[in-house]
């Protein structure tokens, strides 16, 4: 059996991060398996960890959130190790999409015995500089922006976050023309967001693209068009089912390779944080979106 090797993000959950990881040790080691601990100082740090895990041939584990679980699997993808997570963060979505579950001593199982996936990834790059591989989706517009904010709040915790920071993005909104060229679509449009999903989940648990799924080789797109800002609060009440994609104001399709712009200034955010070449992305910057079919092994329960 391959060593495991646990990347932890010491800041993640307010600090519940590090008890996790404890509970996991427990449970790994009453099953035999060999493991190390590595705490992260930041997102560059945890992936430079996980390259070197990866090299040596060990399992890569994230314990932490969905910054730290996109961040991680673009590092392992790139050495072809396997990979599983411990959801220990606030929005935990690809856990979610993956069926992981949220218990420690239940998620460590996986890592001993679970079944392998392959799933898809996606690569964000800007013309210029290395493309960026993440996991569950790519957005701009009000998730963005309400992403920096709630990455910025301290007094509120868990997922109640995620909806006062859309809140407040929502109210001071100025819409922007977003343009999306892709190989089977072409829209150019003043509204609200673009979602770009390789996952169904993004803002702990809202149900952003219902009919995306993690290993078919496509990518969801989800288009919010200009409304009446309470049209928009409408559509924050329907997101937690995926019942938002009725309205009027929503489109979804579906494509393997997009360009999105922006007719100003504005971040784009993957995976709850925001990308580091698009903080922000300048206006009538392309920003390209693709698949990268089957990239990433990851420990999870077998698909029903």
């Amino acid at each position: 059996m391959p060593g495991i090797t646990l990347i932890v993000n010491p800041a993640a959950g307010h600090g519940r991060a590090r008890a996790v990881a404890a509970q996991v040790t427990a449970a790994l080691s009453a099953a035999g398996a060999r493991w190390q601990v590595c705490e992260s100082a930041s997102l560059q740090h945890a992936a430079q960890l996980a390259g070197d895990a990866a090299v040596a041939g060990n399992v890569v584990v994230a314990v932490g959130g969905d910054g730290l679980a996109g961040a991680l699997a673009g590092a392992v993808s790139r050495h072809g190790a396997a990979y599983g997570i411990v959801p220990a963060g606030r929005g935990n979505d690809l856990a979610r999409m993956l069926a992981i579950p949220a218990d420690p001593a239940q998620a460590a199982v996986l890592l001993t015995s679970g079944s392998s996936r392959q799933v898809d990834l996606i690569g964000v790059s800007v013309p210029g500089q290395a493309e960026a591989v993440v996991a569950g989706s790519v957005y701009a517009g009000v998730p963005s922006v309400a992403g920096e904010i709630a990455n910025g709040t301290r007094l509120v915790r868990g997922s109640a976050v995620y909806t006062l920071a859309a809140l407040r993005a929502v109210a001071a909104w100025k819409p922007p023309t977003f343009a999306v060229r892709g190989s089977d679509n072409s829209h150019e449009f003043a509204g609200y967001a673009v979602v770009v999903a390789n996952s169904a989940y993004f803002g702990a648990g809202m149900k952003v693209a219902p009919s995306a799924r993690i290993d078919d080789g496509q990518l969801d797109l989800i288009l919010m068009r200009h409304a009446p800002k309470l049209t928009f609060l409408r559509c924050l009440t329907k997101i937690n089912d995926g019942s938002h994609v009725t309205l009027r104001e929503v489109s979804v399709q579906r494509d393997t390779d997009v360009t999105l712009t922006l007719d100003r200034p504005m971040p784009v955010a993957a995976d709850g944080e925001t990308l580091p070449f698009a903080a922000p992305l300048p206006a009538r910057t392309p920003l390209r979106i693709r698949v990268l079919p089957a990239a990433l092994t990851v420990l999870a329960p077998a698909v029903p």
